[in-house]
């Protein structure tokens, strides 16, 4: 498999990690869009949104629960999650993974 990013789950790749359990990673975005800009990934490989069933689906409420911790140590009370699903919709990395955008305020496109 060519995901970039079971390439940092695995170590293969650095990453800036913010967390990480034996379900999920946490990692600082290359490319801030804010000035907090972390992703939370399942370690399990999972394409997108659209392939969240009943089988995998507990991890996603997981991720929920550390973005809530997360946010909460890091003394942010307003934030962004975003996940793309698919190339047009800005998916570019084919593992499921939620943006969490933090410090500015966040207009309707960023």
């Amino acid at each position: 498999m060519d995901c970039v990013f079971c390439s940092v789950i695995a170590g293969e790749l650095p990453s800036t990690k913010v967390y990480e359990d034996d379900t999920v990673l946490a990692f600082k975005d290359i490319h801030p869009q804010a000035p907090v800009h972390f992703l939370v990934l399942p370690k399990a490989h999972i394409p997108n949104a659209a392939a969240i069933d009943a089988g995998n689906s507990a991890v996603v409420a997981h991720i929920f629960e550390v973005i809530a911790q997360l946010t909460g140590e890091m003394g942010i009370k307003e934030f962004r999650v975003v996940t793309n699903t698919g190339e047009s919709a800005g998916q570019s990395v084919f593992h499921l993974h939620f943006h969490v955008l933090a410090g500015r305020k966040l207009g309707p496109d960023a």
